[in-house]
């Protein structure tokens, strides 16, 4: 599911709100969870999963082609868990694992940015 899916979804379960509050809501989430892992929070949501930021050290690499090493520096890098009764529900395709990932990823790529 991407975000404009969920916005769909929202929108039609609460017909009470207006499309663009749900997507300003949404957006509000969205980059709260960011700026939380971009300061090295945690973030739990209940029944969904949990977010955190792991950091990778400094290493020494190799380049594929020459085999010469590189200096590769520390990263951070979100992390997703998804939470037991998410993966119990009718949530574990994979569709919706692939869903949570890209969305860690699009939002660590926004906090590296």
């Amino acid at each position: 599911m991407i975000k404009s899916e969920l916005i769909t979804l929202l929108s039609e379960a609460n017909p009470h709100l207006l499309h663009r509050d749900v997507e300003r809501i949404v957006g509000t989430v969205f980059e709260e969870i960011t700026a939380a892992m971009c300061r090295g929070d945690r973030v739990e949501l209940r029944g969904f999963g949990a977010f955190s930021v792991k950091t990778r050290p400094a290493r020494t690499g190799r380049n594929p082609r020459t085999g010469e090493a590189v200096a590769v520096e520390e990263k951070h890098v979100p992390i997703s868990r998804r939470a037991k009764t998410c993966v119990s529900s009718s949530m574990t395709s994979m569709a919706a694992n692939k869903a949570v990932d890209r969305a860690t990823n699009r939002m660590a790529n926004r906090a590296t940015n």
